[in-house]
């Protein structure tokens, strides 16, 4: 199961960061040229935006490296990066593979509770 963990967190943190790239570059422009902001739609909250733009990935990613050592807190990281893909963009074709791989990837991590390993994190 940490095996697991570990690939889904890797893989929807990398994907992430096209959405990352993607959600922090449109913050900036609709905030540079409010033209563009009118004609495609003005975000709500583009600080948060641009915060979750960089660090949903990179816990995500942070997450799937620890799922095997360390596979409640690899867990818990890989759940609160599925967390800020969904508060900052929504469950929408771009982020549904990023968040469900991560999300499956933190729930399988915290359910490893009797690991390969003779250390257990519960």
């Amino acid at each position: 199961m940490r095996n697991a963990a570990s690939v889904l967190g890797l893989i929807g943190g990398l994907i992430g960061i096209l959405v990352g790239l993607f959600g922090y570059g449109y913050a900036e422009l609709s905030e540079r040229h409010s033209e563009v902001g009118e004609l495609f739609g003005l975000l709500e909250n583009p600080g948060f935006i641009r915060f979750a733009s960089f660090v949903a990935p990179l816990l995500a990613i942070a997450g799937g490296a620890m799922a095997k050592a360390r596979a409640l807190w690899g867990g818990v990281l890989m759940l609160v990066s599925a967390f800020c893909f969904y508060a900052a963009f929504g469950f929408n074709v771009g982020t549904m593979f990023p968040i469900g791989f991560v999300a499956l990837g933190g729930l399988l991590a915290i359910a490893a509770g009797k690991p390969d390993e003779p250390k257990a994190h519960f």
